[in-house]
């Protein structure tokens, strides 16, 4: 068995397509991690205030709740992948003006503000398309397979591309942003050097409703019950915005500590992933995404509780796996189970989740932490996401009895 399914994913890192997508969808995350460092450095240099560091990231999630619906439109409606394209050049001059601007000493507060907005106008149209692009690429029955690769390829960006962006902005402020723009231009080259593609039309006008993503999603129980799941987990379940008190307060580890506990979960998603596209998940699938939303529940609350730093990382890198068992579950079956006329927009709706998640998330821990203390807090997540996976359970039989992603 493992011979075969090793041989399945040499195969498809052989396809030149999904080589293609894969390298280009890096090569984007990666100047998206690297922005994150040098854009949120740069604004608290100039500003010092803890408001504006925190306007960062406000910035670049409004244009995803504004425009989520155009864009998956857009996703269905054009070439996905020359939207994907258009995106990626957007980037490269965004990060063109930034390193021109920081290179001449004249950047200010207000532009790097706007740069971060057109970012993330460019993310809200980008990240929709480059999911409904996989499905049209990853050869037939290898879409979990073609998942878990992508899905490792981003935790790698995710790991060293923070390193790699402190490492560039220490050497030049403008180093960083160069970077990402000839990143964001050789992903696009590849972009265009995928081919073409057969994308399916939408049928009876349906290509103009804008919310026939929404609507789709409502009339799919298995659907919405994994997309609302992804949601609850990780907005009771996410302790990142904890971090920096566990690291100073709770295991007084100081920075090197922070550093170590950031990269855990990245470490044991990336390790899931190896293992997801060697053994792909085969039988109750509804049910294992269960359970490993659960074991997510549980690692935050051994997290939690832990005051030993070897613990905490064990536990954040166990929760990291957990997760990307769900994600990859997850993305399979949504993309598997929306027509391929639909999928753009269906995608739209599932990124505003899982970003809508994510932020609120640490807004969710900051606020609880400062009424309760940063332990109850995160065992209080922990719990409750045990507790949503156990209801949707209940709520959601149709999506708890699906067997395999076909």
């Amino acid at each position: 068995m493992s011979s075969v399914t090793s041989a399945g994913a040499r195969d498809l890192l052989g396809h030149r397509p999904f080589l293609f997508f894969l390298s280009s969808r890096s090569l984007s995350r990666f100047s998206s991690q690297i922005g994150a460092v040098a854009i949120g450095w740069q604004i608290y240099d100039l500003t010092g205030s803890a408001f504006d560091l925190g306007m960062v990231g406000l910035v670049q999630f409004l244009p995803t709740a504004l425009l989520v619906f155009v864009a998956g439109h857009a996703a269905d409606r054009f070439e996905r992948k020359r939207v994907v394209q258009a995106c990626q050049v957007a980037e490269a001059l965004t990060a063109l003006f930034l390193a021109g601007s920081t290179f001449a000493g004249t950047i200010s507060e207000i532009q790097i503000f706007a740069a971060t907005f057109v970012l993330g106008i460019a993310g809200a149209f980008e990240s929709p398309a480059t999911a409904a692009l996989l499905p049209l690429i990853a050869p037939q029955g290898s879409l979990q397979r073609a998942t878990a690769i992508s899905s490792g390829a981003a935790q790698v960006a995710t790991i060293t591309g923070p390193a790699l962006g402190g490492f560039a902005y220490a050497l030049m402020p403008s180093a960083p942003y160069a970077v990402m723009m000839v990143f964001w231009l050789f992903g696009a080259l590849l972009t265009g050097g995928i081919g073409r593609l057969r994308q399916a039309a939408a049928k009876d006008g349906a290509s103009d409703d804008l919310y026939a993503g929404v609507t789709f999603v409502r009339s799919n129980p298995a659907i919405l019950g994994t997309i609302s799941l992804d949601l609850f987990a990780v907005l009771f379940g996410g302790v990142t915005a904890l971090l920096p008190i566990y690291a100073r307060d709770i295991l007084q580890t100081g920075p090197l500590g922070l550093g170590i506990l950031r990269a855990a979960p990245a470490v044991g998603a990336l390790l899931m992933t190896m293992v997801l596209a060697r053994h792909t998940i085969n039988r109750r699938v509804g049910m294992r995404m269960f359970q490993s939303v659960i074991v997510f529940g549980v690692a935050t609350v051994v997290f939690a509780l832990s005051h030993w730093i070897w613990l905490s990382a064990l536990a954040l890198a166990v929760l990291g796996a957990a997760d990307t068992i769900s994600v990859v579950i997850r993305f399979s079956l949504v993309q598997l189970a929306t027509p391929d006329e639909m999928r753009g927009r269906v995608g739209a709706v599932n990124f505003l989740f899982i970003n809508a998640s994510n932020q609120l998330g640490q807004f969710e821990s900051g606020v609880t932490a400062a009424l309760l203390g940063a332990v109850p807090s995160a065992v209080l997540g922990g719990v409750a996401t045990v507790a949503v996976a156990l209801l949707w359970m209940k709520l959601f039989p149709t999506l708890r009895n699906v067997e395999k992603l076909e």
